[in-house]
């Protein structure tokens, strides 16, 4: 799938080593337990590339189309965690934060809804954070997900940890579809 300056791709061998920088990046995994080792990041590409060859998507790789440089990830999951809400699609993205504040998380992120609305045909899709990660929701909000206030504590998340409660923003195929229509080219 293509955006006007991204690419939302299969994953592909040479992106496991910059994946497992920007993994190893404090800034980067602020809002999650820990950072990841080379060798649960290259874990995650596995699991990652895995789903998408089963499923036909997933949280595709992304890539700069105009210097091909991998820059994180964006896309559709469906967690396997024990969440009140579950079953569900959920949108999300990490991306290193060279990229941060370029409009590619919105831009990539967009694509990803048009493809679960469109070619998936999926009635709603669901994102989630820490209720502490505000540049995520910021993204959340962008793309036109609404809050819920349905806050939740995460199941993978220790008790009593600053990360644990979690915000729920959510959109729905209508609410997408009177917001913003996205026609990426498909390759």
């Amino acid at each position: 799938m293509e955006t006007q300056r991204l690419k939302l791709r299969q994953w592909i061998a040479s992106d496991t080593k910059p994946f497992s920088k920007l993994n190893a990046d404090q800034q980067v995994m602020e809002y999650f337990p820990d950072v990841l080792s080379d060798t649960e990041s290259n874990a995650m590409v596995d699991r990652i590339e895995s789903l998408i060859n089963i499923n036909g998507w997933g949280l595709w790789a992304v890539e700069l189309k105009a210097s091909g440089a991998f820059i994180g990830f964006v896309g559709l999951h469906s967690p396997i965690a024990k969440l009140p809400f579950n079953p569900c699609v959920e949108i999300g993205w990490r991306l290193s934060k060279e990229h941060w504040g370029n409009g590619y998380a919105t831009e990539a992120a967009q694509a990803a809804l048009n493809y679960g609305f469109e070619h998936l045909k999926l009635d709603e899709i669901v994102s989630f954070t820490s209720v502490v990660n505000r540049p995520s929701q910021a993204v959340m909000r962008k793309i036109n997900m609404t809050n819920t206030n349905q806050n939740f504590m995460h199941p993978s998340i220790p008790k009593g940890d600053v990360l644990e409660e979690h915000v729920l923003f959510k959109i729905t195929k209508a609410d997408w579809g009177l917001t913003y229509r996205f026609q990426p080219s498909l390759e």
